[in-house]
């Protein structure tokens, strides 16, 4: 498994390249107020940027979930990220995340600003109606390992920059779509991306070890939902199933779902129905 896994990122230095110039419009429901490029942190002369779509007239505070897009750490906008409406129906608020990409800022940048995107919600959960009590946090490759990142630090704020003081919420669960889950096998100083992505961690085999997620798994881990096809190209299949394997091994609910001959994402239509179901199913369980 190891040997494999950076052998996708040698042939795939632009994932997702084509996410760059695609913008999507989000169609939320009647009563939802809409939160465009609300600034969650500033970083020198950067200005991290989310949207919210949340209820504000809800009879209780909604949960929510976080949406982070994918793109090999150096490619993706929140823009061409859309498919909420399972979550609006089910009545919950989402709010789409960008971050900081490698020719912004290396590692722990990407990490640090979705907790502060996050954590940002958190400090201003009673204005946006959300309960901090339930959140999700969801991406796919790049955004389902720092997805995992977020959501395994749960209360803890190393991570946390400048909201290092903001406490009382909850992970509740963890969506990971085909996400890296271990980025100290050997061979990652050989690839660009993810060497850009590590920058000045690279070499040092503790610090890596920080900002993989199968490294935070614990017995009181948040539930987490896997899904990877078994014949995908890019990030190796065996990375999910370590992480199945050690969520079991602590006692952590998990749900893992294999798609057979499934490459990265782009799964038919049924297959996608299927994984939506099931999806709505798991947070129906362990959310609401």
């Amino acid at each position: 498994m190891k040997c494999l896994f950076f052998f996708f990122l040698l042939l795939t230095t632009n994932l997702f390249a084509q996410d760059d110039i695609l913008v999507k419009k989000v169609v939320y429901p009647a009563g939802y107020v809409a939160k465009i490029d609300e600034i969650y942190t500033t970083v020198n002369d950067w200005k991290g940027r989310e949207d919210i779509y949340y209820n504000p007239t809800a009879a209780k505070p909604t949960p929510v979930v976080f949406n982070i897009h994918g793109g090999g750490w150096n490619h993706g906008t929140k823009e061409s990220q859309t498919g909420y409406g399972s979550f609006f129906s089910n009545g919950y608020a989402v709010a789409n995340i960008e971050y900081r990409l490698t020719g912004v800022a290396s590692a722990p940048a990407a990490i640090e600003d979705v907790r502060s995107a996050i954590l940002y919600v958190v400090k201003n959960a009673k204005a946006l109606n959300i309960d901090p009590n339930r959140i999700v946090v969801m991406g796919a490759s790049a955004g389902g390992h720092l997805a995992l990142l977020a959501g395994l630090l749960q209360n803890d704020h190393h991570f946390d920059a400048t909201y290092k003081d903001v406490n009382g919420f909850t992970i509740a669960a963890i969506i990971d779509k085909y996400g890296p889950t271990d980025l100290t096998v050997p061979g990652v100083e050989k690839n660009r991306s993810a060497a850009a992505f590590l920058g000045s961690y690279l070499g040092n085999k503790d610090l890596v070890a920080s900002v993989s997620p199968i490294y935070y798994v614990k017995k009181t881990s948040p539930p987490i939902f896997i899904v990877h096809g078994d014949a995908d190209p890019l990030v190796p299949y065996e990375q999910s199933v370590a992480l199945h394997k050690k969520l079991e091994e602590v006692g952590v609910k998990t749900t893992f779902i294999t798609v057979p001959g499934g490459h990265h994402g782009g799964f038919d239509k049924d297959k996608s129905k299927e994984i939506s179901a099931a999806i709505e199913a798991f947070l129906k369980e362990v959310v609401q």
